[in-house]
C-alpha cells in the first residue's frame, strides 16, 4: 500500500511517504539554499518519496530562529527555482516519479533571534528568559497574513506544488493556541486565540490558485499544563476538545493536508521525537509517546475522514520502519506515512525497500544528534552516518 498513489485536489501523490521538513539551519545568510542545502534536497529526490516538505521558511526576517535559516524572498527566488528543476529532473531519471514540493511557511516567534512571544510563559522561560518588552502587539500581528500571503506567492512562482501554514511546536501561531492568559484580539478566548491562524490560512488560500495544496503542520496538543499549552488539561492529559474545534474550521478554510505533530522540542523532546539512545533521559516510554501519535492521528481520520492526515514518529522503529508504516496505512491511521530524522539518516530508505534491499543498519538510531548540531548553532545533519556532521558533532563534544 506505501507505493500506491493519492489524489488530493488536482495533484497526485505517487506514493505514501513524505519525508517531513528538517531544519538544516545550513542555508546562505540571505535565506538561499547553500550547498549544503541543494545536497540535502538532491538527496531527497533520489530517494522517491511522495511528497518532499521542505523545512520551515521564514515569512520575515524578524521571524528567523537563526541567520541561516531558510527565507525565499524575490531577491533569491531564482535559487529556489533552480533547486526544485533540479530535484524534479532527478526523481524523475532515478525513480520515474513527479514528487509533490510543499514549502513550511513559518513565524519563530518565542525562538526567532530576538524572542518575540505572545504572551509571558513561566514553563519555557525557565529555558530562555525573557521580558514584558518581548511580547508581540495585536498591530505587529495584524500585519502577519500580508507577509504570508507574499511568501506563498513566492512559494508558488518557485515551483512549490503547495505551502505549509506552520503551526506547531511553540513557535508563535502555536503559542497564540495557548494565550489563555492575553488581552485583546489575540487572547483569551478560543476564537481569539486561533484568530491569527485562521487569518493566514484565509488569506493564504484566496491568493493561491485552487491546484495549489493548502497544508498545515499542527502539534495537535503541547503536552504542556493548560493554561500554559494547548490541547492539554490542568495536569497535562492528553484533551483534544480544542484540536478537534481547531481542525473542523481549518477544513472549512481549505486545508487538504494536515501534517501530525505533538509537543515542543525545546521543552519536551521525547514527545515530537520519541528516543532509543543518547544523554537525554525521558519522563516517558518511547512506545507511550509513540502510542500517542496512533491515537491522536486515528482520532483526526475518524472524525475528519476527507483530510489527508501525515502520521508521524515512525523514525523511531527502525528495523520494523515499512513494517508499522504498512500497517498504519492499512488500518486507516493515516493517509501518509511522514519520516523526518530518517530520512536524513537513510535517504534512500523507500528507494531501498521497493527494490527489496532496505537495511535496518542505515536506519535513523534515534538518538537526535541531529537536533543536538542545531541547539549548538551548528548546521543540522545525521551526525551517526554522514561524514561531514559527524565531525561537527565531536568538535561539540
Amino acid at each position: 500500500m506505501i507505493d500506491s498513489c493519492i489524489y488530493i485536489g488536482k495533484k497526485q501523490i505517487p506514493n505514501r511517504v513524505v519525508f517531513q521538513p528538517m531544519e538544516g539551519c545550513d542555508c546562505n545568510e540571505d535565506g538561499s539554499p547553500s550547498e549544503l542545502t541543494c545536497e540535502k534536497y538532491i538527496k531527497a529526490a533520489e530517494g522517491g518519496a511522495g511528497v518532499v516538505w521542505f523545512e520551515a521558511n521564514a515569512v520575515c526576517p524578524e521571524g528567523r530562529t537563526n541567520p541561516r535559516q531558510m527565507m525565499l524572498t524575490w531577491d533569491n527566488l531564482s535559487d529556489f527555482k533552480k533547486l526544485l528543476s533540479d530535484m524534479r529532473r532527478i526523481a524523475m531519471e532515478e525513480c520515474g516519479i513527479s514528487p509533490i514540493f510543499i514549502l513550511q511557511l513559518t513565524h519563530s516567534g518565542r525562538q526567532s533571534i530576538t524572542p518575540m512571544i505572545a504572551y509571558r510563559h513561566p514553563i519555557y522561560e525557565e529555558r530562555r528568559p525573557v521580558t514584558d518588552g518581548n511580547i508581540v502587539t495585536d498591530e505587529y500581528l495584524d500585519t502577519l497574513p500580508e507577509k504570508y500571503v507574499c511568501s506563498a506567492r513566492l512559494a508558488v512562482e518557485a515551483g512549490f506544488d503547495g505551502v505549509d501554514v506552520k503551526s506547531c511546536h511553540g513557535y508563535l501561531f502555536q503559542e497564540l493556541l495557548s494565550a489563555f492568559t492575553r488581552d485583546g484580539r489575540y487572547g483569551g478566548s478560543f476564537e481569539n486565540r486561533m484568530r491569527l491562524y485562521l487569518a493566514c490560512v484565509r488569506a493564504v488560500r484566496a491568493a493561491i490558485s485552487e491546484d495549489i495544496l493548502l497544508t498545515t503542520r499542527l502539534s495537535v496538543s503541547d503536552m504542556v499544563p493548560k493554561p500554559y499549552g494547548f490541547g492539554t488539561t490542568e495536569a497535562n492529559k492528553l484533551d483534544l476538545t480544542e484540536p478537534d474545534m481547531l481542525i473542523e474550521r481549518l477544513v472549512k478554510e481549505g486545508i487538504q493536508i494536515l501534517n501530525v505533530t505533538v509537543g515542543n522540542p525545546y521543552y519536551n523532546p521525547h514527545v515530537n521525537r520519541p528516543y532509543r539512545k543518547g544523554g537525554y533521559i525521558a519522563p516517558e516510554s518511547a512506545e507511550t509517546g509513540l502510542e500517542r501519535f496512533v491515537t491522536i492521528e486515528k482520532h483526526i481520520k475518524q472524525k475528519f475522514p476527507s483530510l489527508c492526515v501525515v502520521g508521524s514518529g515512525l523514525s523511531y522503529y527502525r528495523e520494523d520502519l515499512m513494517e508499522q508504516s504498512e500497517r498504519q496505512l492499512r488500518d486507516g491511521v493515516c493517509d501518509l506515512v511522514g519520516y523526518g530524522r530518517m530520512w536524513l539518516a537513510y535517504p534512500m530508505l523507500y528507494r531501498d525497500y521497493m527494490n527489496g534491499a532496505f537495511d535496518p543498519k542505515k536506519c535513523c538510531l534515534a538518538c537526535s544528534k541531529c537536533t543536538e548540531l542545531m541547539r549548538n548553532k551548528k548546521v543540522s545533519g545525521c551526525a551517526v552516518f554522514n561524514e561531514y556532521y559527524r565531525k561537527l558533532y565531536k568538535e561539540i563534544k
